[in-house]
């Protein structure tokens, strides 16, 4: 008898002696709550699990190369990541929960239980800027088998299970009276059959991106992603659900828009970069430059000098572009993009989207989104909100001041353990599922390019894009 067993019968005679039953009987329940073969939690054995653990988690976020400010609030995002990634595939789900409310008490309650093609481009340039170059791979590798099952029409789904399968029927639990009374419960989500179009501009820079660090490109995958550039050709005129999945609300979306330009000219740049083939590339650059020119045409209110939330509706403002200048479809630098910013950092009684020192996707009296109800200031908009300033701000101060105070600020709204919520109450608290991968990829990016552009303390990280 090894020292381990020893320890085990001992354990199990004084803890049957203190129950007042025979050895035996704990004997036989201690091993049917184990499967056979596995040996018996001891106290011994329990803090030996418990320090391995704690010696993996430190061994691989040692691995992170970020070396600049709020340093502790990335690390934490980085293993936030890490525990979200799915091991067999390499799939990061979107969050762990499902049905956490928006607003207490109100409808908008989804499963976060996926991985989305949304996030890729987002997710990849975060762990690469950390230095996690495996598991940044290992993502681009499960996207790009996404492209050897697209619909027969070439299209993609716009989210996915953890192992790659295609189906998330939405389904309401009416038993379930949900967090605080916050119904419908939801499982499943009915997004996954929405038309998107923004997704192939996130494929398309993650995979631009990863060109950067990861295996060339292979024949087979090039060839399939010339079929998406060339499907994204098709869709430039084509109204979508964009990046909010509103349910039934179809326009021509500023997001998407400027997300299929994205996909035009990452494609482009591949192409030329790696030297490869591109029988279409011709058209590629002429549909790039219309849409952009179409999207200057459509999407930019003269009168209130911002750029709204679609062609249809550009007087409505929507806090999704704020992600132009990350994107590099115009700079922090342009009038009419600083004219969008300023608007955006208005309050929300001044007809602006933000309200201590957190932005709102847009305001939920003024576009109904198919859903209904309030909803709080969204984590993602904030922070892209914090890096558009830190952008304009090589420009002009005042907004590189504002970046740094709202970032300062928002760092403040993490749990105790530095997760955070998909949104945030106006008192406060998080809402939404928990934690959000897109909340934490948006931080160490905020946080990477605020910290670059306030000098000192750079990161050591030798990739430039």
């Amino acid at each position: 008898m090894n020292e381990q067993q020893r320890e085990t019968v001992q354990g199990t005679v004084k803890r049957a002696a203190e129950l007042g039953v025979a050895p035996a009987k704990l004997r036989k329940a201690a091993h049917l709550l184990g499967p056979d073969g596995e040996p018996i939690l001891t106290e011994r054995l329990v803090r030996e699990l418990m320090e391995d653990t704690i010696d993996y988690w430190r061994t691989w976020i040692d691995g992170c190369v970020y070396d600049g400010r709020w340093r502790e609030s990335v690390r934490r995002s980085g293993l936030t990541l890490k525990m979200l990634i799915f091991e067999e595939t390499g799939a990061i789900v979107a969050a762990p929960t499902f049905s956490l409310p928006e607003y207490i008490g109100g409808g908008r309650n989804w499963d976060y239980r996926f991985t989305w093609i949304r996030d890729s481009s987002f997710t990849i340039y975060a762990l690469i800027r950390l230095g996690f170059k495996r598991e940044a791979t290992r993502f681009v590798n499960f996207i790009l088998d996404r492209l050897k099952d697209r619909n027969n029409d070439g299209s993609l789904q716009i989210l996915y299970t953890i192992h790659g399968g295609k189906d998330a029927p939405e389904e309401e639990l009416d038993h379930l009276a949900g967090h605080k009374g916050s119904r419908p419960v939801r499982i499943g989500n009915g997004a996954v059959d929405h038309i998107q179009l923004d997704i192939y501009g996130e494929l398309m820079d993650c995979v631009y991106l990863a060109q950067k660090f990861s295996n060339p490109l292979s024949w087979d995958s090039w060839k399939a992603i010339r079929q998406v550039v060339d499907y994204t050709c098709e869709q430039v005129d084509k109204k979508d659900l964009s990046i909010w999945e509103p349910r039934g609300k179809w326009a021509n979306y500023t997001y998407s828009k400027v997300m299929m330009w994205v996909a035009l000219d990452r494609g482009i740049r591949l192409a030329d970069k790696r030297c490869l083939p591109c029988p279409n590339k011709e058209e590629w650059l002429r549909k790039r430059d219309k849409l952009y020119e179409t999207i200057q045409q459509n999407s930019f209110n003269e009168k209130g000098y911002y750029y709204g939330q679609s062609y249809e509706h550009n007087d409505i403002l929507d806090s999704a572009v704020l992600i132009m200048p990350l994107v590099f479809f115009t700079t922090g630098a342009d009038p009419r993009f600083m004219g969008t910013l300023d608007q955006i950092l208005k309050p929300l009684d001044q007809g602006g989207l933000t309200a201590n020192a957190s932005i709102w996707r847009y305001d939920t009296g003024k576009t109904d989104d198919g859903v209904g109800g309030k909803e709080g200031a969204f984590s993602l908009c904030t922070l892209w909100g914090v890096e558009a300033l830190t952008r304009a701000g090589r420009y002009e101060k005042k907004y590189l001041n504002i970046a740094q105070t709202m970032f300062i600020e928002f760092l403040g709204y993490g749990n105790h353990v530095g997760l955070f919520s998909e949104e945030i109450s106006p008192g406060g608290e998080g809402l939404g599922n928990t934690p959000q991968a897109f909340s934490h990829v948006t931080l160490i990016s905020a946080a990477y390019n605020l910290n670059r552009e306030l000098g000192v303390n750079r990161p050591r990280l030798g990739i430039n894009f």
